[in-house]
Formats: structure tokens, sequence, C-alpha cells
């Protein structure tokens, strides 16, 4: 009998000891925090946010944004170095710079802290520094490229093509950081129409990194002679003399130079031509 008495107070001491624990877990102090819950939990101190804090690059002359992410800043502050003669920019929301094309952006409670560069030029590429005034400061990288796009006619400056064949007009846009919003072409100087009387006249236009732009123009005629102009919306124009030729044999062909621009143009319009059906 004593063996047992001694069993149920074992038991009921037990029993009272964790249900006090588990009253004071729900009393409002909580369990003690392992090394493990902290390391589950929010970051204790400032740190970047890289995902959001990417490469640029940028238009010439189109304002740019470099932007930094800072989580848990806390009482620090952002601040922005050019890394090729360690000039100072921007800490926080002010700018200490003469050059007034840098500005730096912050609003209340975001976590962003961005440099805008007004009227990019190629000069400006190159490395910025985004720190956080911590002891030593953390320095995330951020590299500004400025680019400026390129036109191109494939098989220019003249093309040479026979009565009754396709004109076929092949318009290259490279290093463009997004697609011209538009492009359009003159014949002697005036835009063509793709609803005209003349009729056989389209435009393919297949925008991607490198934007390419097709002009057909069937049933070539004498009419069609002249010199043809491609305007990306972004970039500068390029134009090609076309020579429509009516059983003709000029003296550039004689020598060479056209069978060159021909061969080059045919190449270079399948290279284009796989590249569209390559990409995604």
């Amino acid at each position: 009998m004593k063996g047992l008495a001694f069993l149920l107070v074992a038991f009921f001491y037990i029993y009272s000891v964790s249900g006090a624990g588990a009253v004071q877990a729900k009393g409002g102090k909580g369990p003690i925090q392992t090394a493990n819950s902290l390391e589950s939990g929010a970051r204790p101190g400032p740190y970047f946010d890289k995902a959001a804090s990417k490469n640029v690059t940028a238009l010439l002359g189109k304002t740019a944004y470099l932007n930094c992410k800072v989580k848990n800043l806390g009482n620090k502050s952002v601040s922005w170095v050019r890394h090729r003669d360690i000039h100072l920019l921007t800490v926080g929301r002010y700018t200490y710079t003469s050059d007034q094309r840098f500005r730096a952006i912050h609003h209340q409670s975001s976590e962003d802290w961005s440099l805008q560069v007004k009227y990019p030029q190629h000069r400006d590429s190159g490395i910025y520094e985004c720190q956080i005034s911590t002891t030593p400061h953390m320095s995330h990288y951020i590299h500004l490229n400025v680019v400026e796009p390129t036109t191109d006619i494939i098989g220019g400056p003249d093309l040479f093509i026979d009565r009754g064949s396709t004109i076929n007009l092949t318009c290259v846009v490279l290093y463009s950081p997004e697609p011209p919003a538009y492009i359009f072409w003159n014949h002697n100087d005036a835009i063509i129409s793709y609803d005209s009387p003349r009729g056989g006249v389209s435009v393919i236009t297949e925008k991607g990194e490198t934007t390419v732009s097709f002009l057909l123009i069937q049933q070539a005629k004498p009419t069609d002679n002249g010199r043809y102009q491609c305007n990306p919306s972004n970039a500068q124009s390029k134009s090609i003399n076309v020579h429509v030729l009516n059983g003709e044999f000029p003296a550039a062909m004689q020598h060479g130079g056209q069978a060159h621009h021909r061969s080059s143009h045919l190449y270079c319009l399948i290279f284009c031509v796989c590249l569209l059906l390559l990409s995604p």
C-alpha cells in the first residue's frame, strides 16, 4: 500500500509541474528562445536584399536608377560611392556631389535607397558601391552599363535586285536594353504606306534583345528604286540604296563588289532567321 501511495504522489507531482509549464507558455512570457529558434527568425542586423539590387543597363541619355534594398537598417545609414574615383555621391537622402545629374531617392518607410543618374554618358559606366554604416561598413556593388543602340541594314549600302523579284530589307537593332516601341520605314524620305495602291508591301518586326524588322516589297519595279531608311524609336536611323535592274549588269557587279554584298546579305539573313527561330 505504501508503494502504491508513493507512485500516486509522484504521478500528481509530475502532472502539476508539466501543467505549470504549459500555463507559463500561454501566460505571455513565452518559452525561452534557443539558438535554433534565433536562426530561423529574422536576421538581427542590416543586410542587402540582393534580388532587388541588381546591375543596370541604361540607354545613353535616358535617366537610370540604381536600386539598393536594405533590410533591418535600424539607425544605420546608406551611402552611394562611385568606385572608379572613390567619390562619395550620397548619404541617406542627401546628395554630396556637385554633379547635379546624381540624386539620392528614398521614400519614408521604404527599404529602397536609389541613386538617380540623369543623362547618363558612356563615362558613367562602371561599379557603384552601396554602403551600410556598420563597423566595419557593409558593401554591395552594382554595375551600371550605359549603351547606345545601333542600327544596321544587312547588305548595305547598296542593294541590286532584278525587276520582278522581291525586295527584302532587313533592319537589325542591337545593344538596346529594351525593344524599340516602333520601327517605321521611309522610301526617298516619305513614310512607306503598307496599304498604298502599289500593293505587295509588308513589314514583319520581331522584338527582343535583338530586334529585327523585315521590309518586303513584291514584284520590284523601277519606281521602287531609291533610298530606304529604317527608323527605330530608340536608335539612330540607317539607310540603304536599292537599285532595280532591268536586265542591266552594272560595273559594281562586274568587279565582284555586288557579289560580296549579295552573299553577305544572304548569310546575314539566314543568321537572323535562325536567331528568331531559336529565341524563346
